[in-house]
């Protein structure tokens, strides 16, 4: 038996290919349509919450106007308003990551166009990782939160005790 050097042995394709059935490039319009639907209902959110945040401290100020032991809750004012300020940035850009996906797997579904795809799979990604992001450091909080409450307790008990 000879054996012949000059043959070059068969490789798999170097580049795996990702075929989308007419079912998953539906699923995936559905999808952009939802999410669409919901980054415009997040955009109009955040301006409810920016509406809030600029009035926050003036309904505090009013509200210890009218009840003097309310004056602690008047100087708070600029911190919720803060707050809301902080929490709208965060909602604005939860909604704009939806938004971009929506209308970007809308677009890739209805062009069967990869690079439109990829974008829009990108801005997934990044809306997943911010909500990744939000969720641990809401952990993190309650941890800390839940951390206080117990030494506060700790030192109420041996308070009363002496």
């Amino acid at each position: 038996m000879e054996f012949n050097e000059n043959i070059t042995p068969v490789q798999p394709s170097a580049q795996p290919q990702l075929i989308l059935t007419e079912n998953a490039i539906y699923y995936l319009k559905k999808a952009g349509d939802w999410a669409y639907f919901l980054g415009i209902v997040g955009f109009i959110a955040t301006a409810f919450i920016a509406l809030a945040a600029l009035f926050v401290g003036t309904i505090m100020t009013t509200m210890a106007t009218i009840n003097p032991m309310m004056g602690a809750v008047a100087g708070m004012g600029g911190l919720i308003t803060g707050i809301y300020l902080l929490i709208a940035a965060v909602s604005f850009f939860f909604a704009l990551y939806l938004y971009q996906f929506g209308n970007r797997i809308k677009s890739a579904a209805a062009t069967y166009n990869t690079d439109e795809l990829t974008n829009a799979l990108g801005t997934l990604k990044s809306f997943f990782k911010l909500w990744g992001i939000i969720t641990i450091v809401y952990i993190s909080l309650m941890i800390l939160i839940f951390a206080g409450s117990i030494i506060a307790g700790i030192g109420a008990a041996s308070a009363m005790r002496g």
